[in-house]
C-alpha cells in the first residue's frame, strides 16, 4: 500500500472528485478526513470507506471560514493523532460575464476558490510543522485559471491564483519537507457546484472522452506518493489533452 497508515485530509470529499480522492487514498492505506459543508454528503463517503474496512472520520467546515479551518484540523489529529496529507479540492463558480457579476458574488467565488486553499493550507503546514514529519499538499486547479472564458470572469480569476499561490507554497515549504503541487483539470466529474454528470457532454480534448473523477485521482495519488518526490510547485495537468489543442 502506497499511503500505509498515513493521515489525509480531503476537503470537498462529499461528491465527485473528492470523493474519489478519498475512496483512492483508503485503499493505499491511508486514514481519511473527509471534510464537506454538507454533513449527509461526508458521512455517505466516510460510510462507504468504513464499509470497505478503511477508516474515515467526517468533519463539516467552512474551509473559507479560519475559525473552520483550525477546527478541521484539530479534528483530524483528534481522530488519528497527525497529518500528512491535504488534498485541497473545494470550488465554486459563478459562470458570469464581468459587467454582470455582483461585488458579492465576486468575493464568495474568491473566498472558496482561492482564500480556502491558502487557509487550509497555512494550518495544515503548522501541523506538519509540529510534526517535524513532513507532508505533502495538492490543490485541485482548473484549465480556466490558464486562460480566459466568456463566463466565469472570479472563477478563472481564482483558478489562475490557485497555480501561484501552489508555487510560492511549494517555494516557502520546501524547507520543512513539505511537498506542494497541483493538478490541473478540465471538465471532469460533474461541473463545478453541480451533482448532475453528463458522460455525454461535449469535450475537445486529444483522449477523446470525457473525463472521470477516477482520472484526476490517481494523478493526485502519484503527487503525494514517493513516486514525485522531486517534483515541487508542478502544474499536472490531467485534462485528457485539451490544453494543447487549438482552439
Amino acid at each position: 500500500m502506497k499511503l500505509k497508515d498515513q493521515v489525509a485530509i480531503v476537503t470537498g470529499a462529499g461528491r465527485n472528485i473528492g470523493e474519489e480522492i478519498a475512496k483512492l487514498f483508503s485503499s493505499e492505506g491511508a486514514k481519511i478526513v473527509v471534510v464537506d459543508l454538507d454533513k449527509g454528503r461526508a458521512d455517505a463517503t466516510t460510510a462507504a470507506i468504513k464499509a470497505k474496512g478503511g477508516q474515515a472520520v467526517s468533519v463539516v467546515a467552512d474551509v473559507s471560514d479560519e475559525n473552520s479551518v483550525k477546527a478541521m484540523i484539530d479534528a483530524a489529529v483528534k481522530a488519528f493523532g497527525r497529518l500528512d496529507i491535504l488534498i485541497s479540492n473545494v470550488a465554486i463558480s459563478d459562470n458570469k460575464h464581468i459587467l454582470d457579476i455582483t461585488k458579492e458574488e465576486w468575493d464568495k467565488v474568491l473566498s472558496v476558490t482561492l482564500t480556502a486553499p491558502f487557509l487550509c493550507g497555512k494550518y495544515a503546514a503548522k501541523q506538519m510543522i509540529a510534526q517535524k514529519s513532513g507532508g505533502k499538499i495538492v490543490n485541485v486547479g482548473s484549465t480556466s485559471g490558464f486562460r480566459g472564458r466568456p463566463r466565469a470572469i472570479a472563477y478563472t480569476a481564482a483558478k489562475g491564483g490557485v497555480a501561484n499561490l501552489t508555487r510560492s507554497m511549494a517555494v516557502q515549504l520546501s524547507n520543512h519537507g513539505i511537498r506542494v503541487n497541483a493538478v490541473i483539470p478540465n471538465k471532469i466529474g460533474s461541473p463545478v457546484g453541480k451533482d448532475e454528470f453528463d458522460p455525454t457532454r461535449p469535450v475537445n480534448n486529444v483522449a477523446g472522452r470525457t473525463g472521470l473523477p477516477i482520472d484526476l485521482a490517481r494523478a493526485v495519488l502519484f503527487l503525494v506518493t514517493e513516486d514525485s518526490d522531486f517534483i515541487y510547485g508542478d502544474m499536472l495537468f490531467v485534462d485528457g489533452g485539451a490544453s494543447i489543442m487549438e482552439a
